[in-house]
């Protein structure tokens, strides 16, 4: 018989704080995103923060099994100026850090109207 390995459910109290974040596009220029994603122990109150801009309200959509999903957007973008941007995170714990990806979807047209982040946080002092 063999076990397979699951990991432990997410708690949002578990995640509450604050948390310096570094998302990396998988491809193309590569030049990571840098912001602070606030958390608190419910689905209320999170958000993003980019430095000197005001908080962006971000929206839990799911928490289930090892994972939690967040929605933020529209904003404008920080990689492109003037270009409003939704963004999709799936996260998890590892650690003592926060993994997972992040699709960003641009309000442009085009071929460059979406992008995919590897993003990891790590706790804020």
């Amino acid at each position: 018989m063999t076990e397979t390995a699951t990991a432990a459910p997410i708690s949002l109290a578990d995640v509450a704080g604050r948390w310096n974040v570094v998302a990396t596009p998988v491809s193309g220029d590569t030049t990571p995103t840098l912001y602070v994603l606030t958390a608190t122990a419910d689905t209320t109150g999170w958000t993003i923060g980019f430095p000197n801009r005001d908080p962006i309200p971000t929206r839990v959509v799911s928490v289930a099994g090892d994972s939690i999903v967040l929605t933020a957007g529209p904003f404008e973008s920080v990689r492109r100026r003037g270009v409003q941007v939704t963004t999709h995170s799936i996260l998890r714990r590892e650690g003592d850090r926060l993994v997972g990806t992040t699709h960003a979807t641009y309000a442009t047209t085009g071929a460059d109207t979406a992008l995919t982040l590897r993003t990891e946080g790590t706790r804020a002092p």
